[in-house]
């Protein structure tokens, strides 16, 4: 594990324990929108933003038969397309966005979604955790976005005390060895929805809970 090669032994163990048992929790875990391109990954990413991928989902199977591509998106109507990804909220701001960069996928880069980190966040509407995202499913290239999920994981398994989302991506990326990235990212999501909730987590069905430093502290001070 060269990524994690500065801790000692016994949380580089502890790491590869739950990282072993989240993979034989969730081992077909993968990003739950749905797509067919890289572009309509784009799009779904960035009209998840604080919204359910479940509704996403509903939302993108009627759009992506409306509009096919960053040519029929560049040219939508915005009041329109409002209308159209309404129930995916912030609908306003994420029209003006997915309109903005269709546009400049057509001028700066074919239609094609590049394939870089630095090209992404030029994107309107995409920031760190979303061009993330996108490296690691659209193009298997290994990035650690942090979601609310992971952020929370995150800190209560004591992968990171970070502050913010950079601090937290940086931790996880020394860690968690690079091959392991793209899947410790979904088992992470995985496990933060089914078990380690955000309220009333399931800790007494956890089995990660004898590695964890949340659990452990919760025990001793009971």
């Amino acid at each position: 594990m060269k990524d994690a090669e500065k801790l000692d032994k016994k949380e580089r163990d502890r790491i590869v324990r739950i990282l072993d048992k989240l993979g034989q929790l969730y081992p077909d875990a993968t990003t739950a929108l749905n797509y067919k391109n890289p572009f309509e990954l784009l799009i779904a990413t960035i009209l998840a933003a604080q919204c359910t991928d479940k509704r996403v989902n509903s939302v993108t199977e009627k759009l992506f038969k409306k509009y096919k591509g960053p040519e029929d998106f560049a040219a939508a109507d915005r009041r329109e397309l409002e209308q159209d990804i309404k129930e995916c909220g912030l609908f306003r701001n994420k029209s003006n966005n997915i309109i903005a960069t269709s546009k400049m996928l057509l001028e700066k880069y074919g239609g094609q979604v590049p394939a870089t980190f630095d090209e992404l966040i030029q994107l309107p509407g995409v920031g760190r955790k979303t061009a993330n995202v996108i490296l690691a499913n659209a193009f298997g290239i290994p990035a650690f976005a942090v979601d609310t999920h992971v952020y929370r994981l995150a800190h209560r398994l004591g992968f990171s005390k970070g502050k913010d989302v950079l601090d937290v991506e940086k931790d996880l990326n020394r860690k968690i060895p690079e091959s392991l990235w793209i899947k410790a990212h979904h088992w992470l999501i995985y496990h933060g929805r089914n078990v380690c909730r955000a309220r009333k987590p399931l800790c007494h069905i956890c089995p990660l809970k004898e590695d964890c430093p949340e659990y452990l502290k919760n025990q001793s001070s009971q």
